[in-house]
């Protein structure tokens, strides 16, 4: 029987869990760049240059920036320019570019950085995840064997060896390569 709630975490039911409390100031956070205040971060980027904005390619319909907040070196992001929150919003020109630049990043960041892997993804929604909800983004994680340690988890620290600018240069440089 369990006695108290220190007890209770110690019972054992088939499942691997990776505790991290410090996500819910993240998670409870307001957000002012989501609101309608045409504070968009995604909606303000294609408006300064490349260097100011960190955007990496701009296309007919999208755009591709690094990440402010990277899991990883190279973490890009593809935008559309439209303001739209969900991947059935774009138009079938929308995403068809969308596509293309995603898999154009791809080969972008191998030959920028010869990573082991990648993930990709969409958070449609706040409640899937999506820090910036209103604005429809994909994300294009480079990732290498060993690159998660402790860090993120015991120290709220995530180590990042590059700087943004020098990684969104590079990235940029190798896109039509």
């Amino acid at each position: 029987m369990v006695e108290n709630e220190a007890d209770f975490a110690r019972v054992p039911d088939g499942f691997e869990r990776l505790w991290t409390p410090h996500r819910m100031a993240y998670i409870e956070a307001d957000k002012p760049h989501d609101d309608d205040d045409g504070a968009c971060p995604f909606c303000t980027a294609p408006s300064k240059s490349d260097e100011d904005g960190l955007i990496v390619h701009r296309g007919e319909t999208g755009y591709v920036v690094m990440n402010l907040f990277p899991y990883n070196p190279g973490h890009l992001l593809v935008c559309p320019y439209r303001h739209v929150p969900l991947y059935l919003d774009l138009t079938d020109d929308e995403t068809t570019e969308f596509t293309a630049m995603t898999k154009q990043a791809i080969r972008a960041i191998q030959r920028a950085s010869n990573p082991h892997g990648f993930n990709l993804g969409m958070n449609q929604g706040a409640v899937a995840g999506a820090g910036v909800a209103a604005h429809l983004h994909q994300h294009v994680v480079p990732r290498w064997g060993g690159d998660a340690n402790f860090l993120p988890i015991i120290a709220q620290t995530k180590a990042l060896p590059a700087l943004l600018e020098d990684t969104r240069r590079r990235i940029a440089e190798a896109w039509d390569a």
